[in-house]
C-alpha cells in the first residue's frame, strides 16, 4: 500500500512539472499507465485471481457449525402410555459439528494449482494491457509532433506568400508586372493563411485525442515536447520477431493461459475420484412437558450429552454426465486458448513485418524527399531571383515554391512515419 501511494504522488509530481514544461514521451506513457480504465480493469483482475487462490487455499481447511434450535408444541400429542392427551412442550437443543476432508479427490490441490495459474496468466494480461496503452501514447504522440511539423510548414509557407506580396506590390508600383499578379499574390496569401488555420486545428486535435488518450480532466496548458531522435541500426525483422516470441506479454498471457486451462481440464476430471471426510459433534437437549414433572435445564444438559465421530465415503457412480460435460467443457475452453494463442503470435509476426517493411519504404521516401527538398528549394531562390528581375511571371514563380512546400511536405511526413515504425521496432525488440 505505501509503495502504491508513492509511486501515485511521484506520477503526480511529475505530470505537475510536465504540465509546466511540456511533457515527454516517458511521462505521458507512464500518466496514461496509470490511469487508463482498461489497466486500472485489469489490475483488478488480477486482484480478484489473487483472491481465488487464497480461497483454493481455504478448500484445505475444516469447516465447523454450530446450532441452537427451540421449539414449542400445543395441542394434542402422543403420551408415553401411548395415549393422545391435551398437553404443551417445548424442547431446547443444540449442537457443535465439524466436516474435515481428508481426500477430495485431489480436487483442492487441482484448484489450487489451477489458481495459481490463473492468477499468472491475467497478471500477464494486465502487463499486455500496459503495452497496448504505451503503443497508443506513441503513435498518438509522434502525431502530434507530426501536426507540429506540418503546422511550421504552413506557417513558413504564409511567411514566404507575404514577403512575394510585398515583392509583387513593389514590382507593381514600378511598373514592372501587370496588377493580375498582384491579385493572384493576395488570393496566394489567403489561401495559405486557411492552411495555417487548418493546421493549427489539426495539431489542436492531435494534442486532444492524445490528452484523452491519457484521461486528462482537462487539456488547458497541455503540450508535448519532441522526442529524442537518435539514429540507431534498425534491426532485422526476424530477429524483432524472435525476441518478441519471448518477452512480448500478450504471448506471455496467451501460453499461461493454455497452461491454466490444462490444469482446469485436471480440476474437472476429479469429479470422477471419490472423497473421504471425517465427521465430528457435540450436542445436548432439554425437553419439557406442561404438565409434567420434568427434570432441570441443567441436569437434562448434561444427561443428553451427546457425542459422535464418524467417516464418509463418497463414491461418484453416475452424476447424469456432469462430470463429463465440466471435463469436454474444460478441453473447449484450451482449444480456445490454443487458437487465441496461434491469432496473437499471428498478429504479432504481421506487425513487427509490416513495421519493418513500412520502416524500408518510408527510410526510401525520406532520402529521395529530402534530396527533392534541396533541389526544390535551389529551384524557389532561383525562380525567385528571374521573377525580381521580371524574367520570370507569378504563375511560373508560385509553381516552385509549390513544389518546395510539397517536397518539404513529402520529408516531414516520410521522417514521422519512419520514426514511428523504427519505434514500433524498439518497443518489440526491447529486452526484459
Amino acid at each position: 500500500m505505501k509503495r502504491q501511494i508513492i509511486t501515485s504522488l511521484l506520477v503526480t509530481v511529475t505530470a505537475t512539472g510536465a504540465m509546466a514544461e511540456g511533457w515527454s514521451l516517458d511521462s505521458c506513457i507512464n500518466y496514461a499507465i496509470d490511469h487508463n480504465i482498461t489497466v486500472k480493469s485489469r489490475k483488478l483482475d488480477v486482484e480478484s485471481a489473487r483472491l481465488s487462490v487464497t480461497e483454493a487455499k481455504d478448500g484445505f481447511l475444516p469447516q465447523a457449525s454450530a446450532e441452537v434450535s427451540q421449539s414449542f408444541n400445543f395441542g394434542r400429542g402422543l403420551t408415553s402410555e401411548n395415549t393422545y392427551s391435551n398437553r404443551n412442550t417445548q424442547q431446547t437443543g443444540w449442537n457443535i459439528g465439524m466436516s474435515l476432508p481428508l481426500f477430495q479427490g485431489l480436487s483442492a490441490v487441482r484448484r489450487l494449482d489451477y489458481s495459481k495459474a490463473n492468477l499468472l496468466a491475467i497478471a500477464e494480461q494486465c502487463e499486455a494491457a500496459k503495452e497496448n496503452v504505451e503503443l497508443q501514447v506513441i503513435a498518438q504522440y509522434l502525431q502530434v509532433l507530426y501536426c507540429g511539423e506540418m503546422l511550421d510548414v504552413a506557417m513558413e509557407q504564409e511567411r514566404m506568400s507575404n514577403v512575394q506580396l510585398e515583392r509583387t506590390r513593389i514590382l507593381v508600383e514600378e511598373g514592372k508586372v501587370p496588377e493580375l499578379e498582384l491579385t493572384q499574390a493576395e488570393a496566394q496569401v489567403a489561401q495559405d493563411n486557411l492552411s495555417v488555420v487548418n493546421a493549427r486545428n489539426d495539431r489542436v486535435l492531435a494534442l486532444l485525442d492524445l490528452s484523452q488518450l491519457l484521461q486528462l480532466p482537462s487539456m488547458d496548458g497541455f503540450d508535448v515536447k519532441p522526442v529524442d531522435e537518435a539514429v540507431t541500426l534498425m534491426p532485422n525483422a526476424a530477429e524483432v520477431y524472435a525476441n518478441a516470441l519471448q518477452t512480448n506479454h500478450s504471448l506471455r498471457a496467451g501460453r499461461l493461459s493454455v497452461a491454466a486451462a490444462d490444469k482446469n481440464i485436471s480440476v474437472a476430471k476429479t469429479g470422477y475420484i471419490p472423497r473421504l471426510s471425517l465427521n465430528a459433534g457435540l450436542g445436548s437437549s432439554y425437553y419439557k412437558v406442561g404438565d409434567m414433572q420434568n427434570a432441570s435445564f441443567g441436569r437434562q444438559m448434561r444427561d443428553n450429552l451427546n457425542k459422535y465421530i464418524g467417516f464418509s465415503l463418497s463414491i461418484p457412480v453416475f452424476d447424469a454426465f456432469t462430470t463429463r460435460n465440466n471435463v469436454r467443457r474444460a478441453e473447449v475452453q484450451r482449444t480456445t486458448a490454443m487458437l487465441q494463442l496461434e491469432d496473437a503470435e499471428s498478429n504479432l509476426y504481421k506487425a513487427i513485418n509490416q513495421a519493418y517493411q513500412q520502416a524500408q519504404a518510408s527510410g526510401k521516401r525520406l532520402e529521395a524527399a529530402r534530396v527533392a527538398e534541396k533541389s526544390t528549394k535551389a529551384a524557389y531562390e532561383a525562380m525567385q531571383v528571374k521573377f525580381d528581375f521580371g524574367r520570370a511571371n507569378a504563375t511560373e514563380l508560385e509553381q516552385t515554391r509549390s513544389d518546395y512546400i510539397r517536397s518539404r511536405m513529402a520529408a516531414v511526413q516520410a521522417h514521422y512515419e519512419t520514426l514511428l515504425r523504427q519505434r514500433i521496432l524498439a518497443f518489440y525488440n526491447r529486452s526484459e
